[in-house]
């Protein structure tokens, strides 16, 4: 059967069934409104993502007569007419969602959304003056002349088209465009008894819109928004300053072809076909919405004030048992292996110690790599202190992560300021792997600290991505990474690891080497097993080789949050192969890949997924985890993946998900409530200890 059955998933039908998922979060009424809301909105932020970078991508492709097929077997166009079909239902679904799910249930808790119409005559009132005051004197319509080049409207930006009356003596209607620009004033509250009533800004203007035209007719007023390609990066081989390079991409991003046009629904055909004459959009390019428009905007509403009991319980960010808050980092570090599971875990110790590093007079020197940071990030401002003290302080700052662009160029140039070494990635690749080296000069010699990481060096979402971080003094790995980081900042060549890999050069063939060995046991008839968490499969290689060691009998448990290329449970195919998704209040982006070995269990993490751009096309990191008590947590944690049947889905052959389907008597397992429970515990367990404890004050021990 195997032959008869397409080995591969559509990379991007995958994703819309991941975003289906988030969707799915959306509709659970187990989960707080507020926080079915926050996952509404990021569906909606999802697909403008996937339109500006996926879509957009494939537009160009199938423009230029390209009919490659991908590895599913579809062509560009094939692609494009499925996403169509999945995007138009989905979008349906976005309103139902709101509109019927949790805007009623909103609205018992009096938080509402009001219409024009729905105003009291005192609302409608205090609109006015706010009108008046804060709409009236910011924005500007502008007159579309026929004969003139229509305006550049900002992507991802709302904006209002206006159709005006005829002149005198002219049949056809004038029309007027209002750009709202990225406004942080979407809702208005409005007076009310209780709780807390709101209006939208275009509905705002949709009131009073007569007063941006005195003595013209406004025959309607109609809310739309484009999306415009961004999958366009600087030609390396031709960019003598790289920073430079990426402005011009930023740029022209701004003037890219419109690859969406969404409008609200009610539209007349004459409005509708202007503005796709203008834009220049075919009508499978159009997206009519029947609620508000830019449902990521929502994100800000799941903030207001005195709603607490429509959100999640909050869950702190606890202290790793394993770390003393009042020693040093790198007394504790010279100790032992730390290693930290985010969220659960606070990620303040790893602040703690590139701050401290920043100050400490027997630190030579700080290597970094920053892929995405934080708008006030104190990581960077430690770096800016080390290299104002001075300190040799690298920095490797990936200009060319997607979206972070602007903020990465903005933050190269600080540090450059402060006299820090800036190095803008490397060229052709782009560079994701996280690593930090300190060096320190103690007694007996130079000491080198690594930090290694599956996510970034952000303290904002340490807070809202599940990840791990491992801080250790292993001479082999501090040897391995300062070559690493070497041999991506200056001109050397990558030279062979004693423990790490790294793509794209050897990631991926120490994968497959893991996966050979695990083959070949079984074979031999010894107990093999493989386990994975990842963000995304996509790699042919690896696909085949996981189908491989399921037809040797070998087990394959993977939990993959995204895309999954891999199609499970196929008879003759990937028997042995079971994959679950798991969504919930925390983003899963740890990379965590287990190996039975023989007995000899490997554990490894990484910050790469198993795509081809990350083993081909970006510099990665794969890094064993050697401390027997890590292996051990990290294990538990993939075998707790496995065992979520609350917020864990099943990824059946084609693709979509399944709701597990419990055991009788079985008990409700969740896995991030579990690890978040473990956490507590922890920390608990070390405080009762540290009570019952008498820790006399001795004479300070020599620096080892």
């Amino acid at each position: 059967m195997a032959s008869k059955v397409r080995k591969y998933v559509n990379r991007e039908l995958s994703w819309l069934e991941f975003n289906r998922r988030v969707l799915d979060e959306a509709w659970d009424q187990e989960i707080p409104l507020l926080e079915r809301l926050k996952f509404l909105a990021i569906t909606s932020s999802n697909m403008d993502e996937f339109f500006m970078v996926r879509v957009g991508g494939l537009q160009m492709v199938a423009r230029s007569g390209r009919r490659k097929r991908d590895p599913a077997g579809l062509t560009p166009a094939d692609q494009l007419k499925r996403i169509r079909q999945q995007a138009l239902q989905f979008v349906e679904d976005q309103y139902v969602c709101l509109l019927e799910q949790i805007e009623p249930g909103l609205a018992e808790a009096d938080l509402r959304r009001l219409s024009p119409e729905q105003l009291t005559s005192q609302q409608r009132s205090g609109l006015e003056t706010i009108f008046e005051n804060e709409v009236f004197t910011i924005f500007t319509p502008m007159a579309i002349h026929p004969e003139e080049r229509f305006p550049l409207l900002t992507g991802r930006t709302m904006n209002l088209c206006v159709r005006l009356a005829p002149s005198e003596g002219q049949e056809s209607s004038r029309y007027a465009i209002i750009p709202l620009g990225d406004s942080p004033q979407r809702f208005f509250r409005l007076p009310s008894e209780s709780g807390y009533h709101y209006i939208l800004l275009e509905d705002v203007i949709r009131c009073f819109a007569e007063r941006f035209f005195s003595g013209i007719e406004v025959q309607e007023v109609v809310p739309f928004r484009i999306t415009r390609n961004a999958d366009m990066g600087v030609r390396e081989d031709m960019a003598a300053d790289l920073m430079a390079g990426m402005e011009e991409v930023l740029d022209a991003r701004k003037q890219s072809h419109c690859v969406r046009l969404e409008v609200a629904s009610g539209a007349s055909p004459q409005l509708l076909k202007f503005l796709a004459s203008a834009l220049e959009v075919g009508a499978s390019d159009i997206y009519e919405a029947r609620g508000p428009l830019d449902l990521s905007a929502f994100m800000r509403l799941t903030g207001v004030a005195g709603f607490d009991r429509l959100r999640y319980e909050s869950w702190k960010p606890r202290r790793a048992p394993e770390i003393d808050s009042t020693k040093s980092m790198f007394d504790q570090i010279r100790q032992q292996d730390l290693l930290l599971s985010l969220p659960y875990e606070s990620f303040e110790p790893v602040v703690r110690w590139i701050e401290e590093a920043a100050t400490d007079p027997q630190v030579v020197a700080i290597k970094i790599i920053l892929y995405r940071t934080s708008r006030d990030s104190p990581i960077v401002a430690a770096l800016q202190r080390a290299a104002e003290m001075g300190k040799n302080v690298t920095v490797l700052v990936e200009l060319k992560a997607r979206f972070d662009e602007a903020r990465n160029i903005e933050w190269a140039r600080t540090l450059e300021q402060t006299g820090a070494q800036v190095i803008y990635g490397v060229k052709g690749l782009k560079t994701h792997a996280k690593v930090c080296i300190v060096v320190r000069r103690e007694t007996h010699g130079i000491r080198r600290y690594i930090h290694f990481a599956t996510g970034n060096y952000n303290e904002v979402t340490a807070r809202l991505y599940s990840d791990i971080s491992m801080l250790t003094v292993d001479e082999e790995l501090g040897a391995d990474a300062t070559s690493f980081f070497n041999s991506i900042t200056g001109y050397s060549q990558p030279l062979q690891y004693h423990k790490l890999a790294a793509a794209p050069f050897s990631l991926r063939d120490r994968l497959l080497e893991l996966i050979d060995g695990e083959i070949a046991r079984k074979e031999d008839g010894q107990k093999a097993h493989i386990m994975a968490q990842l963000n995304s499969l996509a790699d042919p290689k690896i696909i085949d080789a996981l189908y491989e060691a399921s037809a040797a009998g070998v087990p394959v448990d993977l939990c993959v949050r995204g895309i999954c290329c891999l199609r499970p449970g196929v008879p003759g195919l990937s028997d042995n192969i079971r994959v679950v998704s798991i969504l919930d209040r925390y983003l899963e982006h740890s990379r965590i890949i287990y190996f039975y070995h023989g007995g000899d269990e490997v554990v490894l993490i990484s910050s790469a997924d198993w795509m081809p751009r990350n083993l081909d096309r970006r510099i990665e990191l794969l890094i064993p985890v050697e401390k027997a008590a890590h292996r051990q947590r990290l294990i538990a944690i993939l075998k707790s993946y496995q065992r979520d049947n609350v917020k864990g889905r099943k990824i059946l052959p084609d693709g979509s998900y399944a709701r597990p389907e419990p055991a009788k008597g079985r008990r409700r397992h969740q896995h991030q409530q579990y690890l978040y429970q473990l956490a507590c515990n922890a920390e608990m367990q070390q405080q009762q200890s540290q009570l019952t404890m008498f820790e006399p004050h001795r004479a300070a021990a020599k620096e080892a």
